[in-house]
């Protein structure tokens, strides 16, 4: 065993079953399988997922049967356990080369990962020409989502219609992808250092501002803990005028999502377009919908806005982009992990002590009004030319959601 599993071990006889896990997300595509399955039977048996340690007790026992592997890895997946799947589904897959569900689900375990190179080379090696659906798929996403635009379109062009409706939604999230990803590479480099273009050619949405703390230490313009502040949230109001300008969206009313951040914004926004608020109506056309962290929202609210209604533009203020909120916002401000409102009770070290200050109870006009009198910073001077550039294919589909930071990727802290 390595010395990685073996610190796994032991941080999972203390009681610690997240920090056993997390400890062999850099180093378990190496391990045997039988040695994975052990350590994921107790695991499984240590986090009562019945369903996990059953499958790993079947790996144990046959660690090179094809529909072990198999089996192991779809438990692992399900559990999020994507990078304890991967030893049994390669194992799976050198003894069953053709057998095409080992490789769709080693496909995903690395999509997870976001290892869409590694994703590429797997499905490549498939003997003969890959099945469309989902096979040619997965080919074209992967590409993409590892810079090649060129190739993806290529791909994408052979791809046949699916004939189970089921892929619909999937072929044309794609086809969205790549078109947006031609468009922004009329303004961009698009390479692994445009996070505002592949942040456009993945979600759809315009980012405005890109982070310069630590841009060359592994961040690449996402935040990791952002302390939010009233000048930030007036300058990501200042940007989404310029940006629905720029785009050719006049919206007639704001609609402030129901968490008490989102309507403190969204009073704010009003006030600084002269627009009315309304109570949302996901159906509404020609509405601005005002989120500050979409998170925040009930998941069936967010579902509802994915379908965009006609005119109608989403602005979220803060998006987490290491857990997305299951909808694409059309204006994002800031990229951020974790996040704290201004109003939210700010954190401070006082004589090496950390300290929250308590939240802020003033009532939710005040606060608005506070966030209206600030005076925003200069603005991205590249938010607006991108903005035009990409008109025509922003604010257009359903707000499909991403999972994947594509090719710019950020350290991600767990």
């Amino acid at each position: 065993m390595t010395a990685d599993l073996d610190q796994a071990w032991r941080a999972l006889e203390s009681g610690d079953v997240g920090s056993a896990v997390n400890s062999l997300r850099g180093g378990a595509d190496d391990l045997r399988p039988a040695d994975v399955g052990r350590f994921v039977g107790a695991v499984g048996r240590a986090a009562n997922l019945p369903d996990l340690s059953t499958a790993a007790e079947a790996l144990v026992e046959r660690p090179d049967a094809p529909q072990a592997c198999h089996d192991f890895g779809y438990a692992c997946l399900e559990a999020g356990l994507p990078h304890l799947a991967i030893p049994a589904l390669r194992t799976g897959r050198a003894n069953a080369p053709e057998a095409a569900p080992i490789l769709w689900e080693l496909t995903s375990a690395l999509e997870d990962l976001e290892r869409h190179e590694d994703a590429v080379h797997a499905l490549r090696t498939w003997d003969g020409p890959l099945p469309d659906w989902p096979g040619g798929y997965l080919l074209a996403y992967n590409t993409l989502c590892s810079g090649d635009i060129d190739v993806a379109r290529e791909l994408l062009d052979h791809l046949s219609t699916p004939e189970d409706e089921s892929w619909d939604l999937a072929h044309h999230r794609i086809t969205l992808m790549v078109e947006r990803a031609e468009v922004a590479r009329e303004t961009g480099p698009m390479d692994h250092r445009d996070l505002r273009g592949w942040h456009f050619a993945l979600t759809g949405a315009v980012l405005g501002r890109i982070s310069p703390h630590g841009f060359d230490e592994g961040m690449a313009g996402r935040f990791a803990y952002l302390g939010d502040g009233y000048e930030s949230c007036r300058t990501g109001i200042a940007d989404l005028v310029a940006v629905l300008a720029a785009g050719g969206h006049a919206p007639d009313a704001v609609m402030p999502l129901p968490d008490r951040s989102s309507l403190i914004l969204g009073l704010a926004t009003a006030r600084l377009l002269d627009l009315p608020v309304v109570p949302v109506e996901p159906e509404r056309s020609d509405a601005l919908v005002v989120a500050y962290d979409l998170t925040d929202t009930d998941m069936e609210l967010r579902r509802s806005l994915v379908p965009r209604s006609p005119g109608q533009v989403l602005f979220e203020h803060a998006s987490c982009w290491s857990d997305p909120p299951g909808v694409a916002a059309d204006v994002v401000s800031v990229l951020h992990q974790t996040v704290n409102p201004p109003w939210g009770g700010s954190l401070r070290v006082v004589d090496g002590d950390l300290v929250r200050d308590p939240v802020d109870e003033r009532p939710d006009e005040e606060i608005a009004e506070e966030i209206v009198a600030v005076e925003p910073r200069e603005g991205d001077p590249e938010v607006v030319p991108f903005t035009e550039a990409v008109a025509r294919r922003w604010a257009d589909g359903p707000r499909l959601p991403s999972m994947t930071s594509g090719p710019v990727r950020s350290s991600k802290f767990v």
